[in-house]
């Protein structure tokens, strides 16, 4: 029997000297969640690369505050609408405005706060890319709980012309001696996707170092290598494409799993591959394997787990200066 222990409280201003925080992952993307439901912390650039710290913090890619959508200023318009917004902070403190392991994650934080219940229909998150629809979902591989998150319509920004180019953009990666096209795929974020011709490459790559991507992206981009694998069949016949991936995200560096990244490389193979490619890939990166459907209207979901692995009231005065 598995027991969920009972949320700590969240700090108050009469105890501003620690913080409640709770550990969690999709697909070993890591990530510190707060419970910020009432608005009262100010989640400033310092305090998040200190949260995220690995060796001197908690640890994370970055850090989820659950607050309610009314009480952020920049939420879009539709996002306004939802009960609570996933205020998403990369690891080095700037703002992002989509994280597809995070919505899953923020989910299952939801649930274990008592502020969802997967029965009771899906869960509406509000993003700085808008509505976000999870719903509790089984599991395709490994352990659940799964959830699949409704990401919105993928856009490959440069059209027919850079299919037809083989990409808009030129990336040099660390560890690689030729400079590969990549293409540039929107999910709410920035995308450029650089499919490598064999395994090999993509272990040989370094990404202790971010690629450079020329033209240079106005606002940064996560890059994703990507290997095709070929195709499998589900056991209803449908076919299921697989691909391997490594990702640099932006603001972070290499991490172990990238949602929004795994939607964007499934959506740019099967660009390249034509009508004929299969609708449902499996991307498979270094912290487990993701599930990726594209929709015929240019929609995308992401289906994977969610895990909650610890809770903890962090000393602020002893996280690094």
């Amino acid at each position: 029997m598995t027991v969920t222990p009972a949320p700590l409280p969240a700090a108050t201003a009469a105890d501003a000297d620690t913080l409640a925080v709770t550990k969690g992952h999709g697909t070993q993307n890591d990530f510190v969640l707060l419970d910020d439901r009432d608005g009262a912390l100010d989640l400033a650039p310092v305090l998040v690369r200190r949260l995220c710290d690995r060796r001197a913090g908690v640890g994370g890619d970055g850090v989820i505050r659950l607050v309610a959508s009314e009480l952020v200023p920049d939420a879009p318009d539709d996002a306004r609408g939802t009960a609570w917004f996933m205020d998403y902070r990369n690891g080095d403190g700037s703002v992002a405005q989509m994280c597809g392991n995070g919505v899953r994650v923020f989910a299952r934080y939801a649930q274990h706060l008592g502020l969802w219940d997967p029965e009771d229909g899906p869960l509406e998150v509000g993003t700085r890319a808008g509505v976000r629809t999870v719903v509790a979902t089984a599991p395709e591989v490994g352990d659940g709980p799964w959830f699949t998150v409704g990401m919105g319509v993928v856009t490959l920004v440069g059209g027919d012309d850079a299919l037809a180019s083989g990409g808009d953009a030129e990336v040099h990666v660390g560890g690689l001696a030729v400079t590969r096209p990549g293409l540039s795929v929107d999910v709410g974020n920035p995308h450029t996707v650089v499919v490598l011709a064999q395994e090999g490459d993509l272990e040989q790559a370094d990404l202790t170092s971010a690629p450079v991507v020329r033209p240079v992206p106005a606002d940064g981009t996560n890059v994703e290598l990507v290997v095709p694998l070929g195709e499998e069949h589900a056991a209803d016949g449908t076919a299921v494409g697989r691909v391997r991936m490594r990702v640099h995200e932006r603001g972070v560096g290499e991490t172990r799993s990238c949602g929004t990244g795994a939607v964007a490389a499934a959506a740019a193979v099967r660009a390249w591959g034509g009508p004929q490619a299969p609708a449902v890939w499996l991307v498979d990166v270094p912290g487990g394997t993701v599930r990726v459907t594209l929709h015929p209207d240019g929609r995308a979901d992401l289906a994977g787990p969610a895990v909650l692995v610890a809770e903890a009231r962090v000393d602020l005065a002893a996280l690094p200066a």
